[in-house]
Protein backbone atom coordinates (compact mmCIF):
# COMPACT_ATOMS: atom_id res chain seq x y z
CA UNK A 1 0.00 0.00 0.00
CA UNK A 2 1.70 3.53 -1.65
CA UNK A 3 0.81 6.46 -0.71
CA UNK A 4 1.61 9.66 -2.55
CA UNK A 5 1.02 13.39 -1.21
CA UNK A 6 0.59 15.58 -4.04
CA UNK A 7 3.33 18.42 -3.49
CA UNK A 8 1.41 20.82 -5.93
CA UNK A 9 -1.29 21.64 -3.40
CA UNK A 10 -4.46 23.73 -4.36
CA UNK A 11 -4.67 26.89 -2.22
CA UNK A 12 -7.45 26.45 0.66
CA UNK A 13 -10.99 28.82 -0.71
CA UNK A 14 -14.30 28.01 1.21
CA UNK A 15 -15.55 28.06 -2.13
CA UNK A 16 -13.48 24.85 -3.52
CA UNK A 17 -15.90 21.73 -3.33
CA UNK A 18 -13.88 19.60 -0.76
CA UNK A 19 -12.99 22.71 1.18
CA UNK A 20 -16.43 23.44 1.71
CA UNK A 21 -17.17 20.17 3.24
CA UNK A 22 -13.55 20.34 5.39
CA UNK A 23 -14.86 23.69 6.92
CA UNK A 24 -18.74 22.53 7.26
CA UNK A 25 -16.98 19.15 9.11
CA UNK A 26 -15.23 21.34 11.55
CA UNK A 27 -17.01 23.58 12.37
CA UNK A 28 -20.24 20.66 13.56
CA UNK A 29 -17.65 18.84 15.50
CA UNK A 30 -16.70 21.87 16.92
CA UNK A 31 -19.80 22.70 18.27
CA UNK A 32 -20.32 19.31 19.30
CA UNK A 33 -17.37 19.45 21.33
CA UNK A 34 -18.17 22.88 22.90
CA UNK A 35 -21.81 21.36 23.38
CA UNK A 36 -20.20 19.07 25.76
CA UNK A 37 -18.27 21.14 27.38
CA UNK A 38 -21.64 23.32 28.30
CA UNK A 39 -23.66 20.36 29.25
CA UNK A 40 -20.86 18.77 31.94
CA UNK A 41 -20.17 22.67 32.56
CA UNK A 42 -23.81 22.98 33.46
CA UNK A 43 -24.15 19.30 35.02
CA UNK A 44 -20.87 19.76 37.60
CA UNK A 45 -18.89 22.73 37.05
CA UNK A 46 -16.64 24.36 34.54
CA UNK A 47 -13.63 23.17 35.80
CA UNK A 48 -15.08 19.27 35.55
CA UNK A 49 -16.56 19.96 32.28
CA UNK A 50 -13.17 20.78 30.87
CA UNK A 51 -11.72 17.75 32.26
CA UNK A 52 -14.24 15.57 31.03
CA UNK A 53 -14.44 16.94 27.46
CA UNK A 54 -10.46 16.85 27.59
CA UNK A 55 -11.28 13.17 28.06
CA UNK A 56 -14.14 12.48 25.84
CA UNK A 57 -11.73 14.45 23.39
CA UNK A 58 -8.66 11.79 23.90
CA UNK A 59 -11.32 9.48 23.65
CA UNK A 60 -11.78 9.98 20.10
CA UNK A 61 -8.79 10.66 19.58
CA UNK A 62 -7.14 7.54 20.77
CA UNK A 63 -10.79 5.05 20.39
CA UNK A 64 -12.15 5.43 17.35
CA UNK A 65 -11.09 4.94 13.65
CA UNK A 66 -11.91 7.98 12.22
CA UNK A 67 -9.77 11.13 12.94
CA UNK A 68 -12.26 13.62 14.17
CA UNK A 69 -11.26 14.19 17.58
CA UNK A 70 -7.87 15.04 15.58
CA UNK A 71 -9.27 17.28 13.15
CA UNK A 72 -10.39 19.70 15.51
CA UNK A 73 -7.01 20.56 16.35
CA UNK A 74 -4.96 19.39 12.75
CA UNK A 75 -7.16 21.32 10.60
CA UNK A 76 -6.21 25.13 11.50
CA UNK A 77 -3.05 24.20 12.33
CA UNK A 78 -2.72 22.77 8.59
CA UNK A 79 -4.80 26.33 7.82
CA UNK A 80 -2.24 28.36 9.36
CA UNK A 81 0.82 26.75 9.23
CA UNK A 82 0.66 24.21 6.58
CA UNK A 83 1.52 21.50 8.31
CA UNK A 84 0.25 18.20 7.01
CA UNK A 85 -3.08 16.89 9.35
CA UNK A 86 -0.90 13.29 9.60
CA UNK A 87 1.86 14.80 11.18
CA UNK A 88 0.03 16.98 13.18
CA UNK A 89 -2.24 13.47 14.18
CA UNK A 90 0.79 12.26 16.00
CA UNK A 91 1.97 14.46 17.90
CA UNK A 92 -1.89 14.36 18.85
CA UNK A 93 -1.93 10.68 19.54
CA UNK A 94 0.97 11.44 22.36
CA UNK A 95 -0.91 14.57 23.64
CA UNK A 96 -3.96 13.01 24.47
CA UNK A 97 -1.72 9.80 25.87
CA UNK A 98 -0.25 11.89 28.66
CA UNK A 99 -3.60 13.92 29.46
CA UNK A 100 -4.88 9.85 30.23
CA UNK A 101 -2.00 9.37 32.13
CA UNK A 102 -1.87 12.50 34.49
CA UNK A 103 -5.60 12.27 34.43
CA UNK A 104 -5.38 8.29 35.70
CA UNK A 105 -2.66 10.00 38.23
CA UNK A 106 -3.85 12.79 39.61
CA UNK A 107 -8.00 12.80 38.80
CA UNK A 108 -8.84 8.98 38.00
CA UNK A 109 -12.57 9.72 39.28
CA UNK A 110 -13.25 12.34 36.65
CA UNK A 111 -13.50 9.17 34.27
CA UNK A 112 -16.63 8.15 36.18
CA UNK A 113 -18.38 11.07 35.35
CA UNK A 114 -19.46 9.72 31.77
CA UNK A 115 -20.37 6.32 30.14
CA UNK A 116 -17.45 6.87 27.26
CA UNK A 117 -14.52 8.31 29.60
CA UNK A 118 -15.77 5.37 32.21
CA UNK A 119 -14.94 2.93 28.91
CA UNK A 120 -11.90 4.96 28.13
CA UNK A 121 -10.34 3.92 31.42
CA UNK A 122 -11.55 0.81 31.22
CA UNK A 123 -9.60 0.27 27.64
CA UNK A 124 -6.33 2.33 29.13
CA UNK A 125 -6.47 0.25 32.04
CA UNK A 126 -6.81 -3.47 30.76
CA UNK A 127 -4.47 -3.90 27.97
CA UNK A 128 -5.87 -7.88 27.08
CA UNK A 129 -7.57 -7.53 25.19
CA UNK A 130 -8.91 -3.48 25.22
CA UNK A 131 -5.85 -1.93 23.72
CA UNK A 132 -6.86 -3.58 20.00
CA UNK A 133 -9.35 -1.19 19.50
CA UNK A 134 -6.18 1.31 20.21
CA UNK A 135 -4.20 -0.67 17.68
CA UNK A 136 -7.21 -0.74 15.45
CA UNK A 137 -8.14 3.12 15.71
CA UNK A 138 -4.51 4.09 14.72
CA UNK A 139 -4.38 2.05 11.60
CA UNK A 140 -8.28 4.15 10.57
CA UNK A 141 -7.47 7.39 11.84
CA UNK A 142 -4.14 6.99 9.92
CA UNK A 143 -5.98 6.28 6.63
CA UNK A 144 -9.32 9.42 7.25
CA UNK A 145 -6.39 12.26 8.27
CA UNK A 146 -4.63 10.87 5.87
CA UNK A 147 -7.84 11.09 3.01
CA UNK A 148 -8.50 14.81 5.33
CA UNK A 149 -5.10 16.29 4.12
CA UNK A 150 -5.60 14.72 0.18
CA UNK A 151 -9.27 16.81 0.58
CA UNK A 152 -7.31 19.65 1.33
CA UNK A 153 -4.58 19.18 -1.65
CA UNK A 154 -7.40 19.07 -4.28
CA UNK A 155 -10.23 21.37 -5.59
CA UNK A 156 -12.64 18.31 -6.13
CA UNK A 157 -13.78 14.69 -5.12
CA UNK A 158 -12.98 13.79 -8.05
CA UNK A 159 -9.35 14.43 -7.84
CA UNK A 160 -9.15 12.17 -4.71
CA UNK A 161 -6.83 9.43 -6.07
CA UNK A 162 -5.13 8.36 -2.62
CA UNK A 163 -9.16 7.92 -1.70
CA UNK A 164 -10.50 6.08 -4.64
CA UNK A 165 -7.56 3.26 -4.20
CA UNK A 166 -7.80 3.02 -0.21
CA UNK A 167 -11.63 3.76 0.77
CA UNK A 168 -12.39 -0.37 0.81
CA UNK A 169 -9.46 -1.00 3.20
CA UNK A 170 -10.50 2.34 5.01
CA UNK A 171 -13.81 0.96 5.24
CA UNK A 172 -13.27 -2.63 6.53
CA UNK A 173 -11.04 -0.87 9.50
CA UNK A 174 -13.65 1.30 10.00
CA UNK A 175 -16.11 -1.48 10.58
CA UNK A 176 -13.88 -3.61 12.13
CA UNK A 177 -13.09 -0.97 14.69
CA UNK A 178 -16.51 0.30 15.38
CA UNK A 179 -17.43 -3.61 15.91
CA UNK A 180 -15.13 -3.72 18.25
CA UNK A 181 -15.75 -0.68 19.90
CA UNK A 182 -19.22 -1.41 19.94
CA UNK A 183 -18.64 -4.73 21.79
CA UNK A 184 -16.61 -3.39 24.19
CA UNK A 185 -18.92 -0.83 25.26
CA UNK A 186 -21.70 -3.65 25.75
CA UNK A 187 -19.95 -5.51 27.76
CA UNK A 188 -18.45 -2.02 30.00
CA UNK A 189 -22.16 -1.34 30.54
CA UNK A 190 -23.79 -5.00 31.16
CA UNK A 191 -20.61 -5.18 33.79
CA UNK A 192 -21.46 -1.34 34.90
CA UNK A 193 -25.28 -3.00 35.80
CA UNK A 194 -24.21 -6.24 37.27
CA UNK A 195 -25.42 -8.06 35.08
CA UNK A 196 -23.50 -11.40 34.53
CA UNK A 197 -23.17 -12.96 30.61
CA UNK A 198 -23.40 -16.61 31.06
CA UNK A 199 -20.20 -18.77 29.40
Amino acid sequence: MTFKIDRNCAKFHHRNETHKKTILKFVLLVAILVAYFLYMSWKFDAGTGFAVSVLMWSFFVLCTPVADGGFILAFPVRLLFDIKMSRTQVVLWFVAIGINVFMLQYSPESYDLSFLTSLLKKILLEPYPYWSILIISALGTFLSIFFGDEMMDVTLHKDRVNHQRHKINYRIILVVGLAVLTVMAYYHLLSGLDIVIPE
